[in-house]
C-alpha cells in the first residue's frame, strides 16, 4: 500500500520507468520467441538436410548393389584412381589373402583394401576383420588398410578390432559418401561409426612406402 501511495504521488516520475520496463519485457519476450522459432527452424532444416543426404547416399548405392562382387572390387579400384591413387591393381579372385585392391596413395603410402559385397542388412563380423587384420600388413605390407563393405554396420567386436589396429572401416553410409564424391583422404581418418579420432593417424599408417 505504501508503494502504491508513493507511486500515485510521484506518478510523473514513475510512469516513464514503468513504461520502459513494459517495453523491455515485451521486446525481450518477443525477441526470445523469435530466437526460439529460429532455433527450431534451424534444427528442422538440419534434420531435413541430414535425411536428404542419407537418401542421396542410399540412392547412389542402388547401382553398386547391382554389381557382382568382382565388379564391386573393380568399382572400388576406380574410386581409388579417381582420388589420385596410382598403380592400382585388382585381385579379382579368391585366395588373395584379403588384398582385393592394392594401390598407392598420392603421398606414397601403400593402400590395401578388402572388399565385402554384403547385403545391406548384414554385418561385418569380427572373423572377417580378424582375417584381414592378419594379412593386410604382415602379408601385403599395407601402410593404410581399408575394409569397405556394402552392408550397414560392423559388429562391435569387428569395429573394436578396426579401431585398435588402425583399420579404416567403411560401412554402407561412408561408402555412399565416397561414391557421391567424398575423397578417400577425407575418409581415411574415420572409423566405422563415421567419427573422427580413430587410430588412423598413428603407427604404420604414417610410414612412407619404399616402393
Amino acid at each position: 500500500m505504501v508503494a502504491v501511495v508513493w507511486a500515485a504521488g510521484n506518478w510523473a516520475s514513475v510512469w516513464p520507468v514503468l513504461l520502459a520496463v513494459v517495453v523491455v519485457a515485451v521486446v525481450g519476450g518477443g525477441g526470445y520467441g523469435l530466437w526460439q522459432a529460429h532455433h527450431h527452424a534451424v534444427g528442422k532444416d538440419r534434420a531435413w538436410r541430414l535425411e536428404e543426404e542419407a537418401r542421396a547416399r542410399e540412392l547412389s548405392m542402388t547401382e553398386v548393389d547391382a554389381l557382382s562382387w568382382q565388379d564391386f572390387e573393380r568399382y572400388v579400384a576406380d574410386l581409388c584412381r579417381r582420388d589420385g591413387c596410382t598403380r592400382v591393381v585388382v585381385s579379382g579372385k579368391s585366395g588373395d589373402l584379403g588384398a582385393d585392391v592394392i594401390g598407392y596413395l598420392s603421398d606414397g603410402r601403400k593402400l590395401v583394401i578388402q572388399c565385402k559385397k554384403y547385403a545391406p542388412e548384414r554385418s561385418v563380423s569380427s572373423q572377417d576383420m580378424q582375417k584381414f587384420l592378419g594379412t593386410a600388413r604382415n602379408e601385403h605390407g599395407a601402410d593404410v588398410a581399408l575394409f569397405v563393405t556394402t552392408c550397414r554396420r560392423f559388429t562391435s567386436a569387428a569395429l573394436g578390432l578396426a579401431v585398435r589396429h588402425d583399420i579404416i572401416a567403411l560401412h554402407r553410409d561412408l561408402l555412399g559418401a565416397w561414391v557421391k564424391g567424398a575423397r578417400l583422404d577425407s575418409l581415411i581418418p574415420l572409423n566405422g561409426h563415421g567419427h573422427g579420432g580413430g587410430h588412423g593417424g598413428g603407427g604404420r599408417t604414417q610410414r612412407r612406402s619404399r616402393a
